[in-house]
């Protein structure tokens, strides 16, 4: 059975078979009686996400392998098929086994005997419903163990950034992680969720630094993508800025400064900003006891929050209008990078629900329809706006629903190095940086801007980061 499959190197035929410029596509298990295969394929700004049965993923492989993308990685409970296609359309295939890891599932279900209390008549030591209850619960416990089973192997065979069996201080010291580097069953969730940001944030690492002019070319790097000896006009590097608002628990936080400065070998200076006291002071003795000497923690408000410039401003779930005061502190301090999943989008609901435009009406008559909306409409304003200030952005999911409806995740990156300011936006004489963006770039930007105007025009509503921002809005 098929646990895994990504497939990459696109064909010139991927668009007119699949209908996008699709640069790769990765899918998993996920289980379900339907449709328990989640594909996700990705363009060079966007992803979309797909569900297959496994009649339908066998014939989407047979299909795309060697016509839409020249290699497939396929991954089995004890293998690892991979599939070659040279110019000519002539496909190869590898295998190669994998590990086992061997054991019973730990929550595969036991078969005991069941004895009514009423001494009912009994069929061979059982009546004949405990009889037919037993063969249920059996073949229940036999699906539950597979799809357990399946999940576990998917888990240990992906390629994760921290890999489980690695002792990681952090991951141990909040219970993710046994002593012995083993991820707790009920921590996998957070473990693929760290990780899997840590990915996110690895895909713009080069294009900040670059921006940072730490890094002229790749071997700079090194072989091994060490940067602790790397050096910016003969003088020892400046640490990365990293600005953590609403960093809670700060699981993230730490896993940003592990994954910095003890995989990729980059120095950094992180902060981690929140609300609460006791989680301030929470995460100050944990890195006191790491001996972590890198990291701060301040307790105040986003919104009043000063500090230095951040190269990358991370804000995860921050509340409502907290994830607006956060991204008008990262665009006007000129930040390379912005990693935000926003929740809890309230400001533009509430707006929504007073909303006289008739056309509009069956779409904000229900509660659950005029929630949804409304978050999707305010991160598509936020990201209309950012794009209008310069940045790149990309709005991905961070991870399954499963593990949150809060998943969406909105990436931007300062397109080279400079941000547009309000001039551009507003149509006046460019100057500085924005003269050198040129007449185009100043034209999107208002294009960009326009955009998420009329969207709030349409529906009477303020949004509180066009606000902070300005631009007429």
């Amino acid at each position: 059975m098929i646990l895994s499959a990504t497939l990459s190197k696109p064909t010139s035929q991927v668009e007119a078979i699949l209908g996008k410029k699709y640069e790769r596509v990765k899918i998993r298990f996920k289980g379900g009686p339907v449709s328990p295969y989640f594909a996700e394929f990705f363009t060079q700004t966007q992803s979309f996400h797909k569900n297959f049965s496994q009649a339908e993923l066998e014939e989407f492989l047979q299909k795309n392998i060697g016509r839409s993308f020249k290699n497939c990685v396929e991954r089995t409970e004890d293998k690892e098929i991979t599939f070659l296609a040279n110019k000519r359309g002539e496909v190869k295939r590898l295998e190669k086994a994998l590990a086992k890891t061997g054991g019973k599932p730990k929550n595969a279900a036991a078969q005991t005997d069941f004895k009514p209390k009423n001494g009912a008549a009994q069929t061979g030591g059982k009546t004949k419903a405990a009889a037919a209850f037993g063969e249920k619960a059996a073949l229940f416990g036999a699906a539950a163990s597979a799809f357990n089973a399946h999940k576990v192997a998917l888990n240990r065979s992906k390629n994760y950034i921290i890999q489980e069996g690695t002792q990681v201080p952090f991951l141990q010291a909040l219970g993710v992680m046994t002593d012995a580097g083993k991820v707790v069953a009920a921590k996998y969730d957070k473990f693929r969720q760290v990780n899997r940001f840590l990915e996110l944030l690895d895909d713009v690492l080069p294009a900040v630094l670059n921006a940072r002019s730490q890094v002229q070319d790749c071997a700079a790097f090194g072989a091994d993508n060490n940067l602790s000896q790397a050096q910016e006009g003969g003088r020892p590097i400046e640490p990365l800025q990293i600005l953590d608002f609403g960093s809670g628990k700060s699981y993230l936080t730490f896993a940003v400064q592990y994954f910095l400065e003890s995989v990729k070998k980059i120095p950094c200076q992180i902060t981690g900003v929140d609300l609460k006291e006791d989680v301030i002071k929470s995460c100050s003795d944990l890195a006191a006891r790491l001996g972590v000497k890198n990291m701060n923690f301040v307790c105040g408000d986003i919104a009043k929050y000063s500090g230095k410039n951040p190269d990358i401003v991370i804000t995860l779930h921050a509340c409502d209008i907290a994830t607006d005061y956060a991204l008008a502190f990262a665009v006007e301090r000129g930040a390379k990078a912005i990693l935000s999943v926003p929740c809890c989008q309230k400001e533009v609901n509430a707006q929504l629900g007073k909303s006289s435009n008739a056309l509009f009406a069956p779409l904000l008559k229900h509660g659950i329809f005029r929630e949804r909306f409304s978050a999707l409409m305010t991160d598509a304003v936020r990201a209309q706006l950012l794009e209008a200030r310069g940045y790149k952005v990309q709005v991905l999911e961070f991870i399954d629903m499963e593990g949150t409806p809060k998943n969406l995740m909105i990436r931007a990156l300062l397109k080279g190095g400079a941000r547009l300011g309000q001039e551009a936006i507003s149509g006046a004489a460019p100057s500085g940086k924005e003269s050198a963006l040129g007449g185009g770039a100043a034209a999107q930007s208002r294009a960009f801007e326009q955009s998420a105007r009329d969207l709030l025009t349409a529906f009477g509503a303020r949004q509180k980061l066009a606000d902070l921002l300005g631009g007429g809005l």
